[in-house]
C-alpha cells in the first residue's frame, strides 16, 4: 500500500482535524474520541493512512490522550525538536503524511521500553482488528490482539 498526503484526504479533514495534523495544534485533555478506546485494532494516520500504533501497545497514562509503548512501524513516525511553550520536547510526526500526532516522552512504562507517545485522537483514525485485512492492513493483524 502506498501512503501520502493528498488534496483529496485534506480536504476531509473536520477544522480540528485540520488544525492539528496541519498546524501542529492540540486537542484538550480528555475530549478525544479515541482516548478511551479498548477495541483491539490499528491507529493510522488519519491523512495519509499509514499504520501507526496497535491497541495492543496502547496503554492509559492518565494523560487524557491516547498514549501508546512504540509504533508499529518505527519508519512511520519522525521525531522533531519542538522547543514551543517554553519547554523542550520531541515532536512526532507521520512520514509519508507529515501530519503533527503528537509528542514522545521517556516517562512510559519501564516494562514496555519506558516510552510514552502521547497522540491527538484528531490525528488518527482507528480500524478495528476485523476490518483490517478488508481495510488493506492485513499484514499487521498479527500484531494485534484478538478480540
Amino acid at each position: 500500500m502506498k501512503y501520502a498526503k493528498t488534496q483529496n484526504a485534506l480536504d476531509k479533514l473536520t477544522e480540528e482535524q485540520f488544525r492539528i495534523t496541519q498546524k501542529s495544534g492540540t486537542e484538550p485533555a480528555y475530549t478525544g474520541a479515541l482516548t478511551d478506546n479498548k477495541q483491539a485494532g490499528i491507529y493510522v494516520d488519519i491523512v495519509s493512512g499509514e499504520p501507526l500504533f496497535a491497541s495492543s501497545d496502547k496503554f492509559d497514562s492518565g494523560s487524557g490522550w491516547p498514549s501508546f509503548t512504540k509504533p508499529i512501524v518505527t519508519e512511520h513516525v519522525t521525531e522533531h525538536r519542538d522547543g514551543g511553550f517554553g519547554m523542550t520536547r520531541t515532536e512526532v510526526r507521520s512520514k509519508h503524511g507529515d501530519s503533527h500526532l503528537g509528542h514522545v516522552f521517556t516517562d512510559g512504562p519501564a516494562d514496555r521500553g519506558g516510552l510514552r507517545y502521547c497522540i491527538n485522537s484528531a490525528s488518527l483514525r482507528f480500524i478495528a482488528r476485523d476490518e483490517m485485512e478488508a481495510a488493506g492492513y492485513g499484514e499487521f493483524i498479527d500484531q494485534v490482539e484478538a478480540n
